[in-house]
């Protein structure tokens, strides 16, 4: 018996990966994160698999559950969405699991920030600009944030900056990032990326709130802050110059 932790994508039903689909539509009990996954990716399940949405149960229900299925052999996909790595609230189970003794994998997702930067066409890291993506969110009912990653600080890199959990906090993030972004710093509010009803709210630091108000965007919301949304110029990658040479790509001979 295995507890499969599968990344379910940011809400295309395409955005699975093939691993992901399979263990699915084998398992015999289907553990699903509520709306966030969509009906699509749960309906690949078998006809005779027992299929819950567990938004309404704590972690002790939910483990619970996962040890009814072990006592019985029968494998569990465990699906949440996005990616697990990031804010999936897979290492509190994992972590019961290691303790009941119950062997578990993990299968990776397309996370919101990817799926966004694919939907607006963008490269999250120019040459010049921007070579480093920050992962991050704010405190709001959430988990305190640990000492030395605060926004204002994180902020003073000029990297790009994917803000999770953080629409409702939108004041502070605009606050704590234009000392270092400037106000006219390119923010995009990505909605519910990949679902039929996806927005994308372009804007700066210093229209973004307003914009973000009229919308009546309060959740499920991704913040990008950086000038790769919006750059003036970027250099060419030097991976495809003429003059750069690797093992794959020597440099060319000249007759003489």
């Amino acid at each position: 018996m295995t507890v499969h932790f599968i990344g379910a994508g940011p809400g295309s039903s395409d955005l699975i990966t093939v691993r992901g689909l399979k263990q699915i539509q084998a398992a015999t009990v289907i553990l699903y994160a509520g709306s966030l996954v969509p009906d699509a990716i749960i309906a690949e399940a078998s006809t005779d698999a027992f299929v819950l949405d567990t938004a309404p149960l704590n972690l002790d229900e939910i483990i619970q559950h996962i040890v009814d299925a072990h006592a019985k052999g029968l494998d569990v996909a465990r699906v949440h969405s996005g990616d697990p790595s990031i804010y999936g609230a897979v290492a509190e189970q994992m972590r019961r699991l290691d303790e009941l003794g119950i062997a578990y994998d993990v299968t990776p997702g397309v996370s919101a920030y990817a799926a966004a930067a694919a939907e607006l066409k963008t490269e999250l890291t120019l040459a010049g600009v921007s070579q480093t993506v920050i992962v991050t969110r704010t405190s709001v009912r959430s988990s305190a944030m640990p000492e030395g990653e605060d926004l204002a600080k994180l902020g003073a890199s000029g990297a790009t900056l994917a803000i999770h959990l953080s629409v409702n906090n939108l004041a502070k993030v605009v606050r704590d990032l234009t000392p270092h972004y400037g106000a006219d710093g390119p923010v995009v509010i990505a909605y519910r990326v990949g679902w039929p009803d996806q927005q994308f709210i372009h804007g700066t630091l210093s229209t973004i709130r307003e914009k973000v108000k009229k919308s009546g965007i309060t959740r499920t919301a991704l913040i990008l802050v950086g000038h790769v949304l919006d750059p003036e110029k970027f250099d060419d990658s030097r991976l495809y110059a003429a003059d750069h040479h690797h093992v794959l790509r020597p440099k060319k001979t000249i007759p003489a």
